[in-house]
């Protein structure tokens, strides 16, 4: 694995914090499904954590709840707590657990609160101030990289040992 120097105005994910933190942004940030936007908020969070690109948490008010319905899927992050899952269904396509959200964060995570994050593999498209995201490798990781963000990401082939 060999680190990607960040030109200007990038950012590496090696500069990343490990234990993740949460930052906020201003950005755009747009989910699409079957041709309808679902999803658009300039109050989500960011989620860094080293080698993975950002998650974004997009605030449970900022999403289009007919689209989602509750997945019996739970699993546990070490740092965020117990996380729920969410599938996509409009009318006969569905997308099985493409968001995840943490009713019951960790204190150092009570910012995410609720909030929605997608797999960008598991949608139509997610939008970052209009840039197409680019889907973080693997199914493991619900990454989203733009062309502002440098890796080398985890999450493909052989980068488990990281």
């Amino acid at each position: 694995m060999k680190r990607v120097e960040p030109g200007p105005g990038q950012e590496s994910v090696w500069d990343y914090p490990r234990p993740p933190r949460v930052e906020p942004t201003n950005k755009l940030v747009e989910v699409f499904f079957n041709g309808t936007r679902i999803a658009e908020s300039r109050r989500a969070k960011r989620v860094l954590e080293t080698s993975h690109p950002p998650t974004f948490y997009i605030p449970p008010e900022d999403v289009n709840w007919h689209f989602l319905t509750d997945s019996a899927r739970h699993t546990v992050c070490e740092f965020k707590g117990v996380a729920r899952y969410h599938s996509l269904v409009d009318g006969e396509l569905r997308s099985v657990d493409a968001a995840w959200s943490y009713p019951d964060p960790v204190p150092a995570f009570e910012a995410i609160r609720d909030h929605l994050a997608f797999y960008p593999s598991r949608v139509e498209a997610c939008f970052v101030d209009g840039e197409r995201v680019v889907t973080q490798e693997g199914d493991f990781y619900g990454g989203w990289i733009t062309r502002d963000i440098v890796g080398p990401f985890k999450g493909g082939s052989g980068t488990w040992g990281w």
